[in-house]
């Protein structure tokens, strides 16, 4: 969107240049965010309720960077990099002031984010982009807090984020596209991948984390195994392959002719919520069966070796990484 354009709508031009970073909201979620844009040699300054709480988030951040330095979990000289690029702020009003990119990172409720955006556009400069750690409430929805909501989207980082390396961004209707390519050039210094994700509640993370605990609970409730049970499946079959493949691919190699059986039988027990999607369906019935043949959902036709080389690789090499970690605690 251009200068012009925004100027005639009443919206401001987004600048998309960051240097200086405020994260309002410093618990768990929005603490890790600031150690991770801290780390990236970002100049990061948090804010949360008062004074007391966002000086002891702070204390916090440092002594777990230390920790995770140690332990060897952050590079060496971390935990003075992060002491250098992070530091507290007594009110939300001083940290949004001058930051050119601001991150609400508060509880998970609607009726306490919309007056932190509020407060956070009004002390934030015209040309600041806000993001909103939110996980599952529509963006185009708190958007409605705000009066400039051009600038505005959900940059969603994952808990813990400074090991979990995927980050969602999520545009609603309204979105600056200048504002979706500063998030992504923010993310990129991080080091982590972001993927662009379209507005809808719960985005692409939650719909299916939150479809796959529902299911789980559903085993246990209708007595086909136990919690610890399903956990044992979940993370030594189908989990197992997910560091390095989605569901898309997973199919493509497993063959998408067996998927269309299986889910024939599923829809025989189950209804229709098991039934096989037409996508699929139409993929099969064009000969396309994924790695056996012809390509499929991301897997192009052609010479598949090399990736069933490194599927193999890959599997050998995280069961190595198991055995040495050995079971979590507990």
């Amino acid at each position: 969107m251009s200068a012009e354009i925004c100027r005639a709508k009443g919206q401001h031009e987004v600048s998309g240049s960051i240097d200086r970073v405020a994260v309002i909201g410093a618990g768990y979620m929005g603490g890790g965010i600031a150690q991770v844009l801290a780390l990236a040699g970002f100049e990061v300054v948090i804010a949360d309720l008062d004074r007391e709480r966002t000086e002891a988030h702070l204390r916090r951040l440092h002594t777990e960077a230390e920790e995770f330095e140690e332990a060897g979990l952050f590079e060496p000289g971390s935990a003075d990099l992060v002491r250098a690029n992070l530091s507290a702020a007594a009110t939300l009003a001083e940290a949004v002031a001058g930051a050119d990119l601001i991150e609400e990172a508060v509880l998970e409720r609607p009726e306490v984010k919309g007056p932190v955006l509020a407060s956070i556009e009004q002390a934030a400069r015209p040309d600041a982009v806000i993001g909103t750690n939110t996980s599952t409430i529509p963006i185009g929805d708190l958007a409605g807090s705000l009066t400039h909501r051009e600038r505005f989207l959900g940059i969603h980082f994952s808990n813990p984020a400074p090991f979990i390396p995927g980050v969602e961004l999520i545009a609603h209707s309204s979105t600056d596209e200048a504002a979706v390519q500063t998030a992504e050039l923010l993310v990129a210094r991080t080091g982590k991948l972001s993927a662009r994700v379209n507005d809808s509640a719960g985005f692409v993370l939650n719909r299916l984390q939150y479809v796959l605990l529902r299911e789980a609970i559903s085993l246990v409730e209708e007595g086909v195994a136990t919690p610890e049970d399903v956990d044992t499946i979940v993370r030594t079959t189908f989990g197992y392959r997910l560091p390095f493949f989605g569901p898309f691919a997973i199919a493509d190699m497993a063959g998408l002719d067996v998927y269309v059986d299986g889910f024939r039988t599923l829809q025989s027990h189950y209804g229709e919520r098991l039934s096989a999607p037409a996508m699929l369906t139409e993929l099969v019935a064009d000969g396309r069966f994924g790695v056996k043949q012809g390509g499929g959902f991301v897997t192009p036709a052609g010479d598949t070796a090399p990736l069933v080389a490194y599927r193999n690789l890959a599997y050998e090499r995280l069961g190595g990484l198991l055995r040495e970690l050995g079971p979590a605690p507990g």
